[in-house]
């Protein structure tokens, strides 16, 4: 796995794990939902800021994003689709 694959699956393993969308990491730092997800894939060549951006909505530091997954880790499943259900107020 290079360093692209390695920070894309932590990427998409805090955010699930936070249950946030892409959509919603993208509009709270700042940058465009399709570039998270070209980030997630390991396409892209992503900068400090930006990784700071996305590590801070995460709450997590920038150096959890450089951990290599094990061997025999299994990608992390998506988040169920659709919109969460209104809580009742």
């Amino acid at each position: 796995m290079d360093t692209r694959q390695i920070i894309g699956w932590n990427l998409r393993r805090l955010r699930v794990a936070k249950g946030i969308s892409q959509e919603r990491l993208a509009l709270e730092a700042s940058i465009d939902r399709a570039y998270v997800g070209r980030v997630e894939r390991g396409e892209e060549n992503v900068t400090v800021a930006t990784l700071d951006a996305l590590a801070s909505v995460l709450s997590a530091k920038v150096a959890e994003l450089f951990v290599e997954p094990a061997k025999n880790a299994k990608p992390t499943p998506p988040l169920r689709a659709g919109r969460k259900p209104k809580l009742e107020g």
